[in-house]
């Protein structure tokens, strides 16, 4: 098994470490109440399978650049966000937890470049894994891998699944040239000027209602066009988002600046 963790991580991830159980067979995990990093993230990569249900909680964006993703926008401003407090701990129960951080500590990484091999890996600045007495042991006395291990492993490959949904989804967006720089104008209350917000990529409604009708057919029958329609109804939330940064006292004292969605 190759030994050495990827270097170039994505966001939240800081150390990571190749899962062996020569080297890691008397670990546990502990359940995480919070992830400390969280609390300074304003965007979080969604995957087309949690569209349905994020809708209801987030805006669902397009990061920029060249290989755009779509993003749970948790904050209008960049370091901060509003559904995880500044220890990253959850403000309000009942709230959809997206996959990509239901997963965290672990993610299945592409150690040997070019090979097809993922192999599962942790964070060990997470606090989630060490030698606990009350964890959830990964390894057996026989150093086997537990059912604990195993159904991290299965959700780690559900997420990679997930993941390539995604890119084929994101693929066939940029086909079509369905993508446009996205522009968000909310109007406080009392306020001579709206509050504008830029920097992420959204659907362009004009270009999808003047689909020819075998497009229209394709993407009805392929399931994309239910994916678009709930990213274009999330986009009201992004006013509820404006509300949270209200009521938490964290909307800036000068005009908002556009926020990268890179993560």
């Amino acid at each position: 098994m190759a030994s050495q963790a990827p270097t170039n991580l994505p966001v939240l991830y800081h150390n990571l470490e190749p899962l062996n159980s020569q080297a890691h067979g008397k670990l546990s995990l502990r359940g995480l109440q919070k992830i400390a990093a969280l609390g300074q993230v304003h965007a979080i990569p969604l995957t087309v399978d949690e569209f349905a249900l994020a809708q209801r909680h987030y805006p669902i964006i397009f990061s920029v650049g060249d290989n755009p993703v779509p993003l749970a926008l948790m904050s209008l401003h960049e370091g901060q966000n509003t559904f995880f407090d500044k220890d990253g701990e959850l403000l309000e129960p009942g709230t959809y937890i997206p996959a990509y951080l239901r997963r965290y500590p672990f993610l299945l990484a592409r150690l040997v470049e070019g090979s097809d091999e993922l192999t599962l890996c942790f964070d060990q600045s997470s606090g989630a894994v060490g030698e606990f007495d009350d964890g959830q042991a990964l390894f057996d006395a026989d150093l086997q891998p537990t059912d604990t291990t195993k159904a991290l492993l299965e959700f780690c490959e559900q997420f990679e699944a997930a993941g390539l949904r995604t890119s084929a989804f994101m693929t066939e967006l940029a086909t079509m040239g369905l993508l446009m720089d996205g522009e968000v104008s909310i109007q406080p209350e009392g306020s001579d000027a709206p509050a504008v917000y830029r920097g992420f990529q959204m659907i362009d409604e004009e270009k999808l209602r003047n689909l020819r009708g075998d497009e229209l057919r394709k993407i009805n029958q392929n399931g994309i066009l239910p994916l678009l329609f709930a990213h274009l109804f999330s986009l009201s939330v992004m006013r509820d988002i404006f509300a949270r940064h209200d009521r938490q006292g964290s909307l800036p004292m000068v005009a908002p600046i556009a926020f990268p969605a890179n993560a």
